[in-house]
């Protein structure tokens, strides 16, 4: 029995698992070797690449339980850089010497069963040191499951807290163990990264990791040795991968590799001695971020003496400005940014002190001091600003990029909130609101950082709000919610409700833009509580009280918290029955945007919204522009997992006919995160107040009154509440809001006053004149640090890896321009003054930009840097010196400039990569190496032979669409990209000659790549590329003295150009009779070589054509064709015509794409009954037959040609203008040289303008010299119904043309325009052009929407055909050589009133000008009609109804309810004839009174009648005409908003001007196109029908001293009720027609009137109850309304 339980323990302790976890006895030290390198390249190892080897010796003793000591020792660090292995790795002993200096004493740690504890260092140890030591403990970080050899777990490592899977594999016979581990470094719980300048890019948490653009992983092998008192550590491998994929390319990507080794060597018996200095606790294994924080992604500087080092480096950059060099000066600027990080700020104000008087230091050392961003910069700015040593220009540009780029801490916060309360600030409404902007945005920030956001940053704002609403300030309330908006935060939401109406009662006060501010700010709060805001918003929505432009916010901030389908299908629920079409049709059309929208994070709310819209009809979807929309486009690209969205909100007011309020924002998607990039809104009120005629005193005229006594009679009318002018605007920039303005007439007036000292026009004008007068003169200077964006992750050696970039930007100005005008400006100037004088103008005017850009991957320590190092710059460079002298009274301008002397480079961009090795000891000897090598072109792979070919073949539907006509040298020049592609060096220049004028103008291309080895847009990126923009002197027989360009207008044109082509002979030119002068004209010109060469052409056009009639386009589609079945089709095309529509040329074609041809079977006999769009025949007006609607599509066909012939001859009429014209303009571009000799071009432009023919001509040519190139245009307009032109050049305008045309005619039954293309014969460049755009058409058009055919067509020829099928439709066909793109039913954004239907030719010609009159025709129909005629009424917004007006009773027809009351206009029936109306109309002092009497049409005029002799005109401070037209009278009054009134006893019809939209009521209606809220009674009550709303506007009479006895009444149900259960008695809620006292019906309506019921015995009465409206409404009921009365009643004398 023992003998058993023995043998049971043996077993029971071998099956057990040895302890596995590395042991360190005490007493002993481990001697280990160490080594660590980091390599940065690409997976081609043939490139460049940057790396760094750290070789040392590493010493481990335990010294108690748990607590070690590690010792490195003889570190030895090695830079490699270049390519390997030709060169290897380079020690660096200075650096060496520095990191052996910092690890010279030994460090503590605590180790315990494999797991890495606290560590301890010296108190001066750098951090970068401490995290080495992290890298080798890194290491010995071991977690063993001795149950288990596979397993998972989250465990600490240097990186953070990452997923880590572990396999362990032991060999117990021979005591070995090996362990394996690896970690995946996207999938980490708590990783060890630092970002920034990154703080307002939205990471998406749902996204998959496959979208993330860095992936890394890190693996361990250790090698373990064990016994009965441990296992020891015998070696350890570790290897971490980064790819960084910039464009989400899998095979784009840049490689970061670490390895590290640890071998033991030995052990030795002494420990390690005790460190002689205290150790401080640094924390555990993981990461330490802080010294390479100070160090920017630029190259190393190394910092000893901050102060001076600045102010050398500050001279030094002023001086490479000065001296042109702007790249020098750029990079002088970024380390002055690094420089004043590291300073405190008595060297700040000592440097400060030094340059303040200087002004070509000021700006940059302000610029570089805001964009530093520390502690010290940020109180540095606050002082100056509190002393007042910044003036307000100065302070307003450096503000907000101080409070953008300060990093944020307590400290700095409490600087920013002495910002707030700066008397200084609080001075300037500019800089105040940038100061509260720029808080907002930094509490932002800090509250991103930090898991509790403290109460107490949000006070300040929370002030302001409460500050502003208990003052009535609405600027500051603005103020207070943008700022809020900035920052962000949930615990404003309670702040924000308190100025909206839905939640607060005392809100509905505020004007309507603290709404909409109020609903804004809630923006940002969503990104962190979404569901909360998206109660709010959704409140908001559906409170049909608040304005629409309110709504429509609310609508845009709900649809940015991502709502889920139930949401989104209630609000399209609520979109069924909303009373306001503005809000329906702006919710309507952002869902449909965000429906079809392609971005991945937005894929959940793309498919709600794609559901919801379906629960609504397609009313809302043909709404016209009255209406608010959305706008989007956008588009994503999943290979490169990057896309963009661009919006523009459009929100119309019912007081507006063109949006209010305009939102438009950018926002870009990257890999899984989002950025609102820009975004800016313009908000406008009561503009059209600013366009009318000003100072009129409304309130001074009889009219005010009446209106005003009339709305006590009206039951609860009210004016509209006053608005005064206001045009606001902000500006957002990465989702922060910078800056706003609010511009009303009080600022207008105040900016006059402060410019002029008067508000009047005049004296700003004359102000602005003496400014100019006395020159400008100035250099200007802007350096912007525009970006800082920095990621860094540790890698496992202990050194950062850093993808940053950093970027400035450099824009100048020097400017000398002095302007003499002649006579001078006297005291009583006049503008119409400027149209007399002479202008002398001398300007030397040199403009600059810079913009330089550094992106850096690698490791960047303030020690040293390893890795690439890209840049990228623009310049833009330029000088303008001219003289200019200006003749008003002479119509003369001329401009003279100098010629090119040198050679210029007007704009450049480059961009270049290297690998760099740079250390703190070795400043000024950086390791740098250009990525591809300089070598032999490597042959082109197999692959990217395949490709070439592939892309090569004849079958492309692409290729196969480009016309034949430009397909010539296609495919070879697509083998010329390829080929050009697979090489490393590529250079080209293309230059223009300008040797006229002494100058050439030459873009340069250099690249140089690795394309060639994979073709990704890193591997493009990589290498270097320059693009040149450069303008060069051309070396000519005689030099250049001058370069003229001199304007001729009037009469003196055609002298002009005989002045100069006889080198100043004016005499002879001016003396000479107009014969002599049109006659060297036109040998100056060669007129008569041009139509000479021009009747030649034409009579052999037509030779051809009577030789080969209707074949000459068919042979050239034939040859360039080259296909079969073009020639079977040759013959008799003719005679199929009249059996079928389209010729057996284009049969084949109609095989390929689907469609049925000419086959005689019933099919194609329905299909020709209802033919499509494409085939339909467009006739133009002036061609009388009528033949079939199919559209012949033989080229060949007698039609086509006739067509052609007729364009072809409308545009070559061979008469010459000047014969009977005097030209009006003559222009001069001239190179005048030393020796008097004149090169250059001249133009003249003649016009004949007759009533129904209007044509241009102009012409150009060489100046000197027997030179017969010309360029000739020609453009004629004929009836108003074709307008023809063409183009001309080269030898006597005859070796290229283009030519054009436009005609109005008929589409089927519509009405259609015809533009027609022609190109006969045009220059290489433009055939490569064409091509070019050629090649995108047919994906544009599908992205668009449109229909596509392949048919072949004239190949030479485009024509482009929009008809009118409705006036808010059109169909359009678009037909090009060998495709057709069409389209039916487009909605247009503005009605074009036309009449569908009409056979154009029945139409008047007067009438159909279109070319003259379509712009105005548009424009009439934006102005609101309103029409009576008979019982038809039809309303400003198109609403149509009958109704019957009770005789003698007068209606408010139309009304102005503004608060100016400007006019009235009443309208009854009279009681003698029920077609007959009189009208009465209160403008002004004025009632006019238009009636019928015996037959004829009478006016009174304040009761007077008013002669015969019209027109009448007011003598009134604003005019009003009333004239006769047709067989009615007309009233005029645009200046009180009555554009037009028509009356002829039977019809009215008023217009009024477009201003007036929203401010009128009556009859007539709002005019604010809310056709569902039509019927509104004069208390804003909705009426049933439209009798009640008719009643409603009934003025009631006295009755015995007026004719009308109807009056309005509340009225009692007659029915029996039962309400609730229980008997009820109920009263009307509006009051109903009824005759008066003593008067009885004779005539009644029906009309639907709601009740309020209360109980039977309830004390409600009608006695003293005028109105019942604010009730609530509890039944509908019909009750009669009386329309007629019969009276017995005796009025008292």
């Amino acid at each position: 029995m023992k003998g058993l339980i023995l043998a049971l323990v043996f077993a029971l302790v071998e099956g057990q698992k040895q302890d596995l976890e590395p042991v360190f006895h005490m007493g002993k030290t481990y001697l280990y070797s160490y080594e660590s390198m980091i390599m940065h390249g690409l997976p081609k190892r043939s490139l460049a690449m940057a790396g760094v080897r750290l070789a040392s010796k590493v010493e481990i003793s335990r010294v108690s339980h748990s607590d070690h000591l590690l010792q490195i020792r003889s570190p030895k660090l090695e830079e490699q850089n270049g390519f390997w292995p030709i060169d290897s790795f380079i020690p660096s002993s200075r650096l060496s010497e520095t990191i052996d200096a910092c690890l010279s004493q030994p460090f503590k740690f605590e180790y315990t069963e494999g797991r890495v504890g606290s560590i301890f260092a010296p108190e001066d140890c750098p951090i970068l040191c401490t995290n080495l030591v992290r890298g080798i403990l890194n290491m010995l970080q071991i977690t063993i499951k001795k149950s288990q050899n596979v397993y998972e777990l989250q465990e600490a490592g240097i990186e953070g807290i990452c997923q880590t899977r572990y396999v362990i594999q032991d060999d117990s016979k021979n005591k070995r163990a090996t362990i394996s581990k690896s970690k995946d470094l996207t999938d980490c719980q708590d990783k060890a990264v630092k970002d920034l300048g990154m703080e307002y890019i939205r990471p998406c948490p749902t996204c998959p990791l496959k979208a993330k653009n860095i992936k890394g992983t890190v693996t361990f092998t250790y090698k373990m040795k064990y016994d009965d008192s441990g296992a020891s550590l015998m070696s350890a491998m570790s290897d971490q991968v980064y790819q960084i994929s910039p464009f989400n390319e899998p095979n784009g990507v840049a490689v970061m590799e670490a390895r590290q080794e640890l071998s033991l060597v030995g052990v030795k018996t002494p420990p390690i001695s005790a460190p002689t200095s205290p150790l401080q606790k640094q924390g555990s294994l993981r990461y330490h971020f802080s010294g390479e924080l100070l160090q920017m992604p630029i190259p190393l500087i190394r910092i000893k003496n901050p102060d001076l080092q600045l102010t050398e480096t500050l001279r030094q950059l002023v001086q490479n400005n000065e001296k042109g060099a702007t790249k020098e000066a750029s990079a002088k600027f970024l380390q002055m940014v690094q420089l004043f990080r590291a300073t405190t700020l008595d060297q700040i104000e000592s440097l400060w002190l030094q340059f303040v008087k200087e002004l070509p230091y000021r700006p940059w050392l302000l610029s570089a001091i805001s964009a530093a961003g520390a502690t010290d910069t940020f109180r540095f700015l606050k002082q100056k600003i509190h002393d007042e040593k910044l003036n307000i220009w100065e302070a307003a540009a450096i503000l907000p990029f101080a409070f953008h780029f300060v990093t944020i801490n307590k400290k700095t916060l409490e600087i920013a909130t002495t910002f707030l309360t700066c008397p200084q600030i609080q001075k300037v409404q500019m800089h105040r609101i940038i100061v509260y902007l720029g808080y907002g945005s930094m509490v932002n920030k800090y509250c991103a950082q930090a898991l509790l956001c403290p109460n107490e940053l949000l006070q300040p704002l929370h002030d302001l709000a409460t500050e502003a609403t208990s003052k009535g300030d609405a600027k500051d309330m603005s103020l207070a919610l943008k700022a809020m908006g900035n920052a962000g935060e949930p615990a404003s939401i309670k702040r924000i409700l308190k100025f909206l109406p839905t939640f607060s009662s005392a809100a509905a006060s505020l004007p309507n833009r603290i709404h909409a501010d109020a609903v804004l700010a809630l923006r940002k709060i969503a990104r962190k509580d979404p569901a909360k805001v998206r109660e709010i918003t959704l409140q908001v929505f559906m409170d049909s009280t608040l304005a629409p432009n309110v709504r429509m916010v609310a609508c845009v901030v709900l649809f940015e918290t991502k709502p889920a389908l139930p949401t989104v299908a209630a609000l399209a629920s609520s979109l069924l029955t909303e009373p306001s079409l503005q809000v329906a049709s702006f919710a309507y059309s952002h869902m449909k945007a965000l429906a079809e929208g392609k971005i991945p994070q937005l894929y959940k709310l793309s498919t709600a919204c794609n559901i919801a819209i379906k629960l609504l009809g397609p009313r809302l979807d043909r709404l016209s522009y009255r209406y608010s929309k959305v706008i989007q486009v956008s588009d994503y690209s999943s290979q490169y997992q990057a896309g963009a969205i661009w919006r523009v909100y459009l929100m119309n007011s019912p007081s507006t006919m063109f949006p209010s309020d305009i939102i438009t924002k950018v926002r870009g998607y990257y890999a899984n995160t989002a950025t609102d990039i820009i975004e800016v809104a313009f908000r406008s009120q009561s503009l059209s107040k600013l366009m009318r005629k000003q100072n009129i005193p409304f309130a001074e005229y009889d009219t005010y009154k009446t209106l005003k006594e009339l709305g006590k009679s009206l039951l609860g009318w009210k004016e509209l509440p006053p608005e005064d002018p206001l045009i606001s605007a902000y500006v957002k920039v990465l989702g922060q809001e910078i800056a706003f303005v609010d511009i009303d007439k009080d600022a207008i007036e105040q900016m006059m006053m402060s410019l002029t000292g008067s508000s009047d026009w005049q004296p700003v004008v004359k102000k602005v004149v003496e400014e100019v007068q006395r020159g400008i003169s100035g250099r200007w200077t802007v350096p912007v640090l525009v970006a800082e964006m920095r990621h860094i992750v540790p890698t496992i050696a202990g050194l950062p890896l850093e993808l940053g970039l950093c970027a400035a930007t450099v824009a100048q100005a020097a400017a000398d321009v002095d302007v003499k005008v002649s006579p001078p400006v006297a005291d009583n100037f006049r503008p119409s003054q400027l149209w007399e004088t002479n202008m002398d103008i001398h300007g030397d005017i040199r403009p600059k930009a810079y913009f330089h850009m550094i992106a850096m991957m690698g490791i960047n320590t303030q020690y040293f840097q390893n890795g690439f190092e890209f840049h990228a710059e623009f310049s833009a460079n330029t000088t303008m010196k001219f003289d200019a002298r200006i003749n008003m009274k002479e119509k003369n301008l001329k401009i003279e400039t100098p010629p090119c002397h040198q050679e210029v480079e007007l704009a450049a961009v480059r961009s270049e990569i290297y690998a760099i090795s740079r250390n703190m000891e070795e400043v000024d000897s950086e390791k740098k190496s250009q990525i591809v090598p300089r070598g032999e072109i490597p042959s082109i792979s197999d692959q990217l032979l395949q490709s070439t070919e592939g892309s090569s073949k004849p079958s492309s539907w692409k290729q196969s669409s480009i016309p034949n006509v430009i397909s010539k040298g296609y495919q070879q020049g697509s083998e010329e990209v390829h080929h050009n592609s697979a090489r490393r060096f590529y250079t080209h220049t293309f230059c223009k000659k300008f040797e006229s004028l002494g100058c050439s103008t030459c873009l340069s291309l250099k690249s140089q790549n690795s394309a060639f080895l994979r073709n990704t847009y890193l591997h493009k990126l990589f290498g270097e590329f320059e693009a040149k923009l450069i303008l060069k002197p051309v070396h000519a027989d005689a030099d250049i003295d001058k370069i003229q360009l001199e304007v001729q207008a009037g009469s003196k044109a055609a002298s002009k150009i005989i002045e100069v082509s006889s080198s100043g002979s004016k005499e002879e030119g001016e003396t000479s009779p107009y014969q002599d002068i049109r006659a060297k004209l036109k040998k100056i010109l060669g007129i008569d070589n041009v139509f000479m060469a021009a009747n030649k052409t034409r009579r052999r056009t037509k030779r051809i054509n009577r030789e080969q009639p209707g074949n000459h386009h068919r042979k050239d589609d034939v040859r360039q064709s080259g296909e079969k079945h073009a020639s079977k089709s040759s013959s008799g095309s003719s005679a199929s015509s009249k059996a079928c529509s389209s010729s057996s040329s284009s049969s084949s074609q109609e095989d390929q794409s689907g469609d049925r041809h000419c086959s005689g079977d019933s099919e194609y006999s329905n299909q020709q009954a209802n033919p499509p769009v494409y085939q339909l025949l467009f006739k133009p007006t002036d061609e009388q037959d009528t033949g079939g609607e199919i559209l012949n599509i033989s080229i060949s066909s007698s039609s086509s040609s006739a067509s052609d012939e007729n364009v072809s001859r409308a545009i070559s009429q061979p008469k010459f203008l000047g014969d009977s014209k005097p030209p009006i303009l003559a222009a001069v571009l001239r190179a005048i040289h030393r020796n008097k000799q004149q090169t250059g071009l001249q133009l003249v432009l003649y016009t004949d303008t007759q009533p129904k023919r209007w044509r241009i001509q102009m012409f150009g040519s060489s100046i000197t010299g027997p030179s017969r190139w010309k360029i000739c245009a020609d453009a004629s307009v004929i009836n108003y119904r074709k307008v023809s032109g063409s183009l001309k050049w080269g030898k006597d305008c005859q070796d290229y043309q283009i030519a054009t045309q436009i005609a109005t005619g008929q589409f089927a039954v519509y009405p259609a325009m015809q533009m027609k293309l022609e190109w006969l014969k045009v220059p290489s460049i433009i055939r490569t052009t064409a091509r070019w755009v050629y090649s995108f058409l047919p994906g544009a058009a599908y992205v668009l929407g449109f229909s596509q055919r392949r048919q072949l067509g004239s190949s030479h020829q485009a024509t482009l055909v929009m008809a009118l099928t409705s006036p808010r439709t059109c169909d359009v066909v678009l037909k090009m050589p060998e495709l057709t793109i069409y389209d039916t039913a487009i909605s247009l954004p503005l009605p074009v009133p036309s009449h569908p239907g009409t056979p154009i030719a029945t139409l008047p010609s007067s009438d159909w000008k279109v070319f003259s009159q379509a712009t105005l025709l548009i424009l009439e129909s934006l102005k609101g009609h309103c029409t009576v005629f008979q019982n038809k009424i039809t309303t400003f917004n198109g609403v149509k109804f009958n109704y019957s007006m009770p005789a003698n009773c007068y209606h408010v027809l139309l009304q102005d309810c503004s608060p100016e009351l400007k006019f009235l206009v009443m309208v009854k029936r009279l009681e003698e004839s029920a077609d007959l109306t009189a009208v009465n109309v209160r403008i002004a002092s004025h009632e006019i009174d238009m009636y019928v009497s015996n037959g004829r049409i009478q006016l009174k005029i304040n009761g007077v009648q008013a002669p015969r002799d019209l027109p009448y005109t007011s003598n009134s401070a604003a005019s009003m005409l009333i004239g006769s037209e047709k067989k009615g009278l007309t009233l005029k009054a645009p200046d009180y908003g009555i554009d037009k009134l028509y009356y002829d006893g039977h019809r009215l019809e008023v217009q009024v001007a477009f201003w007036m939209a929203g401010k009128t009521c009556g009859i007539c209606g709002k005019y604010d196109a809310e056709t569902e809220r039509e019927y509104q009674t004069p208390s804003g009550y909705l009426a049933k029908d439209a009798v009640s709303f008719g009643h409603s506007w009934i003025i009631s009479e006295d009755p015995c001293a007026g004719a009308c006895k109807l009056q309005r009444k509340l009225v009692k149900s007659e029915k029996p009720v039962s309400f609730e259960k229980t008997a009820a008695k109920c009263f009307s809620v509006e009051p109903v027609l009824r005759c008066v006292k003593g008067c009885s019906a004779t005539q009644t309506v029906p009309v639907s009137v709601g009740f309020h019921c209360v109980p039977a015995d309830s004390a409600l009465s009608l006695d003293g109850q005028p109105r019942l409206d604010q009730k609530s409404e509890d039944a509908v009921s019909s009750v009669p309304a009386h329309t007629a009365c019969s009276c017995q009643q005796q009025c008292p004398a």
